[in-house]
């Protein structure tokens, strides 16, 4: 049952009878013999009623204040464990994102190192291709040379036989 509802039923059921006993006062305060087991006295039972009753009450308030004081205290430990437990995620959380970040970091770099030895060797190879390239071109320009050099011969030859008449 909710402790809301189950608040209200027992501060109507408080209520209604401070409410007869009200309308009943003057029963209430009349003095009845009353047995104790050794003897008898004359007291207003309707008081005597009235009292056990307030301290009924005041026990059942009282162990009400102290469970919920025991619940709060439960919550402001339970709050403080959460929070401790929370600090810790967040630090390993903070611990996973910084080991995430070197090894990022870290193949970032061996990215960077693996392209600049590409570049490297890309430069070798191109620098190695043109040293070839202008070996073969020289030596095209030679052999052209000497090929023009052998044409020549052989015009000058041809121009300087005689012509037979």
């Amino acid at each position: 049952m909710n402790l809301k509802l189950l608040g209200a039923a027992l501060a109507i059921v408080l209520a209604s009878l401070g409410l007869l006993a009200l309308l009943n006062w003057g029963s209430f305060i009349a003095p009845t013999p009353l047995f104790l087991g050794y003897g008898t006295v004359d007291v207003p039972l309707g008081v005597v009623l009235l009292s056990f009753l307030g301290v009924v009450i005041a026990i059942f308030v009282a162990s009400i204040l102290g469970i919920q004081g025991a619940a709060l205290l439960d919550a402001r430990r339970m709050a403080k464990d959460l929070k401790a437990q929370r600090d810790l995620a967040d630090v390993a959380e903070a611990s996973r994102f910084t080991e995430l970040r070197g090894f990022v970091d870290g193949r970032l770099a061996a990215l960077v190192a693996g392209q600049t030895t590409h570049a490297q060797a890309a430069a070798e190879q191109r620098t190695h291709a043109e040293k070839e390239l202008l070996a073969r071109l020289d030596e095209s320009v030679r052999s052209l040379a000497a090929h023009l050099g052998e044409v020549e011969d052989k015009l000058d030859r041809a121009l300087a036989a005689p012509r037979p008449a």
